[in-house]
């Protein structure tokens, strides 16, 4: 039959002390597993929290609320496992910096998705970034095409910074808006500034097919160089 507040099992469940060992173990594998397994979901599924705030946050919720709901989990070995935490964090915290090549270990490192106008493609795979949501990215900052943006950074917290050229400085870039993107050919038209849809590449291509420079691709949109909106 049950009894409330029988000390030994809220304490410790009826494990003997031993088990906190056990608890200590078992805390250090998941905390692990935790960073690595969110380490590899890419910045933008940890967006505004970096990977090891956000790691610290499902350990200690699980942690703290098991304990509150299940009378088969002693408060001691939940009390143990945030003092885990808490010194592992500590640690990991020292090492972050004391050690660069720790810190882009377990927090990635800034990566630049956009250089003069044009897409890092490997920092696009290495991020696994689909190209419709960085659109959607730069269009809530008012952005019309990637003549606009002379840089854009990936930030460890998954947040996109962004540097744009002054008016004066504005060149033929992709267009972005789904409207222009989707005219998207491997047949020109006339002659004129395009770019390329894979890499973002602007050249001046005559009528007919054409390869980009960059990537070797065929696929082109007929490049803008509109000033940005206020």
């Amino acid at each position: 039959m049950y009894t409330a507040f029988e000390w030994e099992r809220l304490l410790t469940n009826n494990h003997p002390f031993e088990f906190l060992f056990e608890v200590v173990f078992r805390s250090v594998i998941m905390f692990i597993v935790l960073l690595i397994t969110l380490r590899f979901t890419g910045k933008r599924g940890v967006k505004q929290l970096s990977i090891f705030e956000t790691v610290i946050i499902i350990a200690l919720g699980s942690a703290a609320g098991d304990p509150m709901f299940y009378e088969d989990v002693g408060l001691i070995p939940a009390i143990t496992v945030f003092i885990v935490i808490i010194l592992l964090y500590r640690f990991v915290t020292m090492l972050t910096g004391r050690f660069k090549w720790f810190e882009n270990l377990v927090e990635g490192k800034t990566e630049c998705l956009i250089e003069e106008g044009k897409f890092s493609i490997a920092s696009f795979e290495r991020e696994g970034l689909a190209q419709d949501e960085f659109f959607s990215e730069l269009r809530l900052r008012s952005i019309e095409h990637l003549g606009q943006v002379k840089n854009a950074y990936l930030e460890t917290s998954g947040e996109v910074s962004i540097f744009f050229y002054e008016d004066k400085d504005v060149k033929y870039g992709l267009p972005i808006l789904p409207q222009l993107f989707e005219k998207k050919s491997q047949a020109i038209p006339k002659a004129g500034f395009y770019s390329c849809t894979f890499c973002g590449h602007t050249q001046k291509v005559e009528a007919g097919k054409a390869h980009c420079e960059i990537c070797n691709k065929t696929e082109w949109v007929e490049a803008i160089k509109t000033l940005r909106k206020a």
